[in-house]
């Protein structure tokens, strides 16, 4: 209990970091705080939570389901990592004024995951995520403990909203159907390679009416549509300066996974700091058999707990409805195994172990002195690189390759991180 107001004391002299601290505590069961007090002896949680059903999964990524493959699955990935999308969020109306290069170079110093790093070119995506962080919290929760599922829920949305007649091509995007390792899916990708998108909808106009609510979104009012014209698209974002090497992620539709591209301007800053592609724990966002699957980085979860305990016990976190002594005891081994990593040269960005809540509280106190463009300045080159999205129809065609397309559907051939070899 004392550490609990010792942290709390420590943070309220420091506006940045009670911020940080609070949305901790958001993300936290209900009885984290006084637990410590109160309730020594409540029980464990479940080994492993139920799953959550497809209907549910649907709507759950709604929201998301219709953006390019590139976009959507660098929001799966930022997902995973709820604290620090607060945290970017905060960085961006903080700083209003930076665009291009000298964005790219500002972020890059924050010790974000690279996922979170690479949204700042975002900033609508950033909004919508941050003001809805539980939906951001669940998503990412969902993605952890039922990636395959997700993925599969992300499909059956597009077919709904493509049989509609709400989901097509357009001079912003185009959307094909293809064959990839046997499975149909609809790939949705960038008409132009340079020049990226982000769509708004109203998901009861493109989808129907959901089996299961839709997360309480603010969506544009029906009069912001054009005629005859389901989905929106803002002002486009040029690939300039910030996303050199391409897209950073890309998705495997073969194998229902995420894939990464090491050469994407943030990965590649990990991966160099980081000193060993092959290193989970000391890290990086590459698998330890050398593939290039995203896996999720536990030293970037800011404690924020995980939906069940099997999926804690995989990342060695703490998962919602946990005792207060089995939080403290993973609180103890996240530790030692940040000690470990950080003796190793190999944790996190630029070597760190990744935010807890006391290094949140000294990534607050760095930020006010740059700028970054907002929401109506995006029209400005925020990224880089000229790999555009989408997954190869290996299936289908051995040249069939999109501007992203890999040998396993996800990966970037434009981009330079590469699809999965066999």
């Amino acid at each position: 209990m004392n550490r609990n107001f010792q942290l709390l004391g420590d943070a309220w002299a420091r506006p940045q970091g009670l911020i940080a601290l609070l949305c901790v505590l958001l993300l936290l069961p209900g009885d984290a705080l006084f637990g410590a007090g109160f309730s020594q002896d409540a029980a464990p949680a479940q080994e492993a939570a139920a799953k959550i059903p497809p209907e549910q999964l649907d709507s759950l990524v709604a929201p998301i389901a219709l953006h390019p493959d590139p976009m959507l699955s660098q929001i799966l990935v930022a997902s995973t990592y709820p604290l620090e999308v607060i945290q970017l969020h905060q960085w961006l109306q903080q700083n209003k004024g930076l665009k291009d290069q000298a964005l790219a170079d500002a972020v890059k110093k924050q010790d974000w995951d690279p996922s979170i790093q690479g949204l700042a070119g975002l900033p609508e995506i950033v909004k919508q995520m941050a003001e809805n962080v539980k939906w951001t919290t669940d998503l990412g929760n969902a993605f952890l403990a039922q990636q395959n599922d997700v993925m599969d829920a992300v499909q059956r949305m597009r077919k709904k909203a493509k049989g509609a007649g709400n989901l097509k091509s357009t001079e912003q995007q185009k959307v094909e159907t293809k064959v990839v390792e046997k499975t149909e899916v609809i790939v949705i990708e960038q008409s132009n390679p340079q020049v990226v998108y982000v769509p708004s909808y109203n998901p009861t106009v493109v989808y129907g009416p959901p089996v299961y609510p839709y997360p309480p979104i603010s969506y544009p009012p029906p009069g912001y549509y054009a005629a005859g014209m389901a989905i929106s698209f803002g002002v486009g974002v040029a690939m300039g300066a910030m996303w050199g090497g391409g897209w950073g992620y890309g998705c495997g539709w073969g194998h229902n996974d995420v894939n990464i591209n090491v050469n994407n301007n943030f990965n590649r800053n990990t991966n160099i700091q980081g000193g060993n592609r092959n290193n989970i724990q000391g890290g990086n966002r590459v698998n330890a058999q050398g593939g290039n699957t995203w896996q999720h980085n536990p030293q970037h979860r800011g404690g924020a707990p995980y939906s069940d305990r099997a999926t804690a016990n995989k990342f060695g976190g703490t998962a919602r409805g946990d005792s207060m002594s089995s939080r403290q005891t993973a609180a103890r081994q996240n530790q030692a195994r940040s000690a470990g990593n950080m003796d190793r040269g190999g944790a996190g960005n630029r070597g760190g172990a990744g935010p807890s809540a006391g290094n949140m509280d000294r990534g607050g106190d760095r930020v006010g002195s740059r700028d970054v463009p907002s929401a109506s300045s995006r029209g400005g080159g925020a990224f880089g690189g000229s790999s555009g999205s989408g997954a190869s129809a290996r299936a289908s065609s051995s040249r069939g390759a999109s501007s992203m397309g890999g040998s396993r559907g996800g990966g970037m051939s434009r981009g330079g991180g590469g699809g999965r070899r066999r």
